[in-house]
C-alpha cells in the first residue's frame, strides 16, 4: 500500500454513490496499478435499446471527477435534449438519461456489439476518462437482481427508479448467479499473491454487496484469504448514509444497525470499520471482530480521504497480528 506501512494491491467491493466516495479516497491514496474496484453489475438492465450499467457508471463519474456532486450520481452539468424529444414522442422517459450520459451508452453498445467483455469496454471506457485505477465488472455473464415486494417480483431498477423503493420488500434475488462467474480481472485480483487487502466499501449489502458474494466461488475465496477482509458500515444511528438500506432491513425483519451489517458479513471479515457511537453495540454483537471506531460520513473529499487512509492503516495492522 501507499500509506508508507507496506506493499500490495487492495481489492475494495463496491456498489454505486457511497461505494463510489470510499473508492475515490483510495485511489487519490493508491498509486496506478494497485487498487482493482470491482464494481455490482445486478443492477444492469436493457433499456432503449443500451444496456445501462448504473453502479459502474458512477464509479466511473465519481473517479474522472465529473459526477454530479449534489446527486452522487450522472454526469455535472448535464443536459436533457434528447429525453425532452423522447418526451415529445412518447418514449419511456422513467429512467432519465442526460445527453452526456447517454454518449457513454451510445459507446459502450457499439463496442458491446463489436463482441467485446463487458470487462474490456468498461476498461476502454475509463482509459478515455484517464482513470488510472482499474474499475471492473463483478461478472461478464449475466446476474440481475430482483426484489420480492407485496406488488410481486420486480427488476431492480423498476423497483429503485421507477417506484422509488415504496413497495415493502419480501425478498432480494439474485437470478443467475448459480451459473455467473467472477469477471477475468476479478478473478485475477482475489488470486493475486501481491494483494494486501480486501475492503468491502459502505454500499446496501442487499442490493450492491451480496450480488458480488452470490458468484460462484467468491465468497468461498474470500474465507480462504490470508489477508485482512475489512468491511465499512453503511448504517450510522440505525439510518442509511444514502439509499434505502435501513428500509429494506426493517421490511425483511432485521433492526438497521451498525452490528447487523456486522453480523451479515462477519464469516468473512477480519475487520469492521463504523462510527464511534455504534462501536459498542458492534463490539458487544460480534465479539471476535477486530473494530476501528471513525468518522465514516464521507461530506468532503478530505474526508473521503481520511476513511480510506484509515481502513488501510487498519489492514497494515491486522496484516502484522500474529
Amino acid at each position: 500500500m501507499s500509506t508508507g506501512e507496506a506493499e500490495g494491491r487492495v481489492l475494495a467491493l463496491c456498489g454505486g454513490v457511497g461505494g463510489a466516495k470510499l473508492a475515490l479516497g483510495l485511489g487519490a491514496l493508491l498509486p496506478a496499478g494497485r487498487l482493482t474496484i470491482v464494481v455490482n453489475t445486478g443492477d444492469d438492465f436493457e433499456h432503449l435499446g443500451h444496456t445501462i450499467c448504473p453502479d459502474l457508471d458512477t464509479v466511473t463519474y465519481t473517479l474522472a471527477s465529473v459526477v454530479d456532486r449534489e446527486q452522487g450520481w450522472g454526469r455535472a452539468n448535464e443536459s436533457w435534449t434528447a429525453l425532452t424529444e423522447l418526451e415529445r414522442h412518447g418514449g419511456d422517459t422513467w429512467f432519465r438519461l442526460g445527453d452526456k450520459d447517454l454518449g457513454l451508452h451510445l459507446m459502450r453498445r457499439s463496442l458491446l456489439d463489436q463482441g467485446r467483455s463487458l470487462s474490456e469496454v468498461t476498461a476502454a471506457l475509463s482509459d478515455s476518462f484517464g482513470i488510472r485505477q482499474a474499475i471492473v465488472p463483478m461478472t461478464n455473464d449475466k446476474l440481475r437482481t430482483y426484489v420480492e415486494t407485496e406488488q410481486g417480483i420486480l427488476a431492480f431498477q423498476h423497483y429503485f427508479v421507477r417506484e422509488r423503493c415504496a413497495p415493502r420488500v419480501r425478498r432480494v434475488i439474485y437470478a443467475g448467479a448459480e451459473t455467473a462467474q467472477p469477471s477475468p480481472p476479478f478473478a485475477e485480483a482475489l488470486s493475486d499473491p501481491n494483494l494486501a487487502a480486501v475492503i468491502i466499501c459502505p454500499s446496501n449489502p442487499y442490493l450492491s454487496i451480496d450480488p458480488i458474494l452470490s458468484l460462484k466461488g467468491v465468497s468461498e475465496q474470500l474465507q480462504r484469504l490470508a489477508v485482512p477482509v475489512i468491511a465499512v458500515s453503511p448504517i450510522i444511528g440505525g439510518e442509511a448514509v444514502k439509499g434505502p438500506t435501513a428500509k429494506i432491513m426493517d421490511e425483511l425483519g432485521l433492526v438497521p444497525s451498525a452490528a447487523a451489517i456486522a453480523r451479515h458479513y462477519q464469516d468473512l471479515l477480519t475487520g469492521y470499520v463504523a462510527d464511534p457511537d455504534d462501536s459498542a453495540e458492534v463490539a458487544a454483537t460480534v465479539p471476535t471482530l477486530s473494530l476501528v471506531g471513525c468518522n465514516i460520513l464521507m461530506s468532503s473529499l478530505a474526508s473521503k480521504v481520511e476513511l480510506a487512509r484509515r481502513c488501510l492503516h487498519f489492514a497494515v495492522e491486522l496484516a502484522s497480528r500474529p
